[in-house]
């Protein structure tokens, strides 16, 4: 081989390994007192003995190591890195049950991976409901090569979630109850940005800023708006979108959005921008909630902060079904595997009520999913070996996937695929039934996607993707 080859192939790999680096996080995961609401103080987990949690950041090629310590007492744990596809890592991939045990008290555990995607994601635990008490925070992945690098000034990270003055165990055992044989999700007693209220964002004139908004939320969907202002959507669930104006987003738990802003050219005033959690979540909505959340868009910390004004209907909420995604990845159109997940909540005979796919609720294995695949060999291809309650269906690599997802439930329902992003190839209107597959449905050439979406009440969605990212 040449001298002037083998520098070339050299200097390539040094460039690489200059751009990487291993990005190390030590989480002493234990309670710790807070009040974010004003309202009420009340034990969260929190890390190093703070709360919130600290934000993760990395960039595509880094080394991410996190270091995590069960301080805890009395409850295991375990970290889910929301969107991250997991390539090679499987087991890196912190769903208790499927992927991995989890982290009991007193135990540590450290997840390693590598970053090769950029965008908006979160963390989280992972053991039932347990992330809502405080373990959640955003995941920042930045990226050298983004198409709107240059297009903004600055950006700024904005949570949206709910909150529960009650801690979960005493929540889900309320909720999955024979007293509760309806199954009303427990309504949160208020909404929180950055995990406080009423926050201020100074901003500059004439300036354009990226706004990475997450919904950390354990139920409540919200709306968001920024009053004088006109938000350009440009990626979605780590996805780069093609530039779309939108007034007002709707972010499900679990979503994410990033918008650029551009700020008017005076300091005349401050503007408000307003979370509101989607009230038709609720069975039941009490007197005393406000659904709302405010921040400021702080051109003056002199002049007034006015009052957000209330809307009567929210009808101007963006679609998200129809963003282009930048790549302009075509239609998976030849199809390998369908099947239906047909969606509906019921009762079993303790007379609490659960969710199920296909008559199927999920009951959590003994063994870890992913332990079984690489135990048991040649039966790792058998579905049945998994467990009829985990309802495991066994993909071939490569092939398209199409999940038909039947809502057979009055309510809104978000759906989150590990390991890979949907693309939204039909979503219908609330009460459609059924799909059906015939009359005049037509496919998007170049669909939506997400990794995670909204199936409406009573209503479908088909979602395909290709199966390339074994175990998982």
């Amino acid at each position: 081989m040449p001298f002037a080859l083998l520098y070339q192939i050299a200097l390539i790999f040094l460039l690489r390994v200059a751009y990487a680096a291993t990005v190390t996080y030590d989480f002493n995961v234990g309670w710790v007192s807070a009040n974010p609401d004003g309202a009420f103080e009340r034990p969260v987990m929190g890390v190093n003995g703070k709360w919130p949690i600290p934000e993760i950041r990395a960039s595509v090629g880094d080394q991410l190591v996190i270091k995590v310590h069960n301080m805890l007492g009395n409850q295991s744990t375990s970290i889910h890195f929301h969107g991250l596809y997991q390539n090679g890592t499987p087991e890196m991939d912190g769903a208790v049950g499927v992927t991995q045990c989890a982290i009991a008290p007193g135990s540590s555990f450290t997840y390693n991976l590598t970053i090769n995607q950029p965008g908006t994601y979160w963390y989280h635990s992972h053991v039932r409901g347990q992330y809502p008490d405080g373990f959640r925070g955003p995941l920042i992945i930045d990226d050298p090569k983004s198409p709107y690098k240059g297009q903004y000034e600055d950006e700024i990270v904005l949570t949206l979630s709910d909150w529960y003055h009650e801690q979960m165990p005493t929540l889900m055992s309320q909720f999955l109850n024979r007293r509760n044989p309806t199954g009303a999700e427990p309504v949160p007693q208020a909404a929180l940005m950055n995990d406080t209220q009423n926050i201020t964002v100074a901003v500059q004139p004439g300036k354009t800023y990226l706004f990475r908004v997450v919904n950390m939320a354990a139920f409540a969907a919200q709306y968001l708006w920024f009053e004088g202002h006109t938000m350009r959507v440009v990626e979605v669930d780590g996805i780069y979108t093609d530039p779309a104006e939108a007034t007002m987003i709707y972010l499900t738990a679990a979503q994410r959005y990033s918008v650029l802003i551009t700020m008017k050219n005076d300091t005349d005033a401050n503007f408000a921008f307003v979370g509101s959690m989607d009230q038709d979540l609720f069975d039941k909505v009490p007197e005393t909630l406000n659904p709302n959340v405010t921040g400021w868009l702080t051109y003056d910390n002199t002049k007034p902060f006015p009052e957000a004004s209330l809307l009567d209907d929210f009808d101007d909420e963006f679609d998200d079904f129809s963003l282009v995604p930048q790549d302009q990845m075509p239609l998976l159109d030849q199809v390998d595997y369908s099947f239906n997940l047909d969606v509906k909540m019921d009762n079993l005979g303790d007379g609490a009520n659960y969710a199920f796919f296909n008559d199927i609720t999920y009951v959590t294995p003994k063994v870890p999913s992913l332990y079984t695949v690489l135990s048991t060999g040649l039966s790792a291809t058998n579905s049945e070996i998994y467990g009829v309650n985990t309802h495991a269906y066994v993909l071939k690599k490569d092939e398209i996937v199409e999940i038909i997802l039947n809502n057979n439930d009055p309510g809104k329902h978000p759906f989150h695929l590990h390991g890979h992003a949907f693309q939204a190839v039909v979503r219908s209107d609330e009460e459609a039934g059924l799909y059906n597959g015939t009359g005049s449905v037509s496919f998007p050439s170049v669909p939506m996607r997400r990794d995670t979406f909204m199936v409406r009440p009573n209503g479908n969605m088909v979602l395909r993707f290709r199966a390339d990212n074994p175990d998982k």
